[in-house]
């Protein structure tokens, strides 16, 4: 399934509506940087530079207003999920809220059916870390600027993964970083592996959702970084570093398939836990 027909279905999907580089690979704005070309690649962080990425204060609306319908429906989602603490729904999402690449990745692997490791599949490890520097860049700007806080400081109560609190007590959640990155890697996944492509997209969705059962994030914020994340991948599509590394990472998932090769999680643990509501 071409990447162009998972950004319509991201995009019908929605609804309504620092970062540094891993220590271990080498950009391409870096090696063409090492090779002596123009020194202003250096302003990239993934694929794209700043000036090609989205603009989220064009491309968003403001967030819901206090004492708004748009709020209102927010707390509406957030009351129908806090029911979930205590279970392994709730625990799903507290490993979901796990911030490093590494964890990030894991999550997928059931939905995507092979392992996605730097031992394993190193293209597309690498290709997902960059994307996740592109979604997150394009993320920041709305969510420094509108500042929206976070539901479980609106309401004074604990989060699902604690040890993220206190980091993200005054950090914006509108829009969603964690949630975009996590749909972003869905679509990407979802055009590497066409037959598995509606599980995959479901667990972009479900890895959204986390951060409304976490109570880090509000509906609308999850909302907004789907959006955010559809149109970075949409313009990653006329990046030659992107297409280039997207075609090795093709070479890559087809040798595992051939292979036989599985996940390592218990995916049967990941189903029951997302059959949850």
């Amino acid at each position: 399934m071409p990447t162009s027909k998972l950004v319509i279905l991201g995009i019908v999907a929605l609804g309504a509506v620092g970062v540094t580089l891993n220590g271990y690979f080498k950009s391409p704005w870096q090696a063409q940087a090492d090779s002596g070309r123009d020194r202003a690649e250096l302003n990239k962080l993934g694929y794209l530079s700043p000036k090609e990425l989205p603009n989220s204060m064009k491309l968003l609306p403001p967030p819901p207003e206090p004492g708004s319908e748009a709020q209102r429906r927010d707390e509406v989602a957030r009351e129908a999920a806090l029911p979930l603490k205590g279970t392994a729904r709730y625990a799903l999402a507290a490993a979901d809220a796990v911030r490093t690449h590494e964890n990030t990745v894991k999550r997928f692997q059931c939905a995507f059916g092979t392992d996605i490791s730097m031992q394993r599949t190193p293209a597309l490890y690498q290709l997902l870390s960059r994307v996740r520097l592109d979604v997150r860049a394009a993320s920041y700007p709305a969510k420094q600027h509108f500042a929206r806080p976070r539901p479980f400081v609106v309401h004074n109560a604990r989060t699902c993964y604690s040890d993220d609190e206190e980091m993200v007590h005054d950090d914006g959640s509108y829009p969603s970083a964690r949630g975009a990155v996590g749909w972003a890697y869905a679509l990407v996944l979802a055009e590497l592996r066409p037959d598995r492509a509606e599980v995959i997209l479901k667990r972009g969705r479900d890895f959204g959702e986390s951060r409304i059962v976490c109570d880090q994030e509000w509906q609308s914020d999850v909302d907004a970084g789907r959006t955010v994340a559809t149109v970075t991948v949409s313009r990653l599509e006329s990046n030659e570093w992107y297409r280039a590394d997207l075609a090795s990472a093709r070479k890559e998932v087809a040798a595992e398939i051939a292979a036989g090769a599985k996940p390592s999680a218990n995916c049967g643990m990941e189903v029951a836990a997302l059959a949850q509501r």
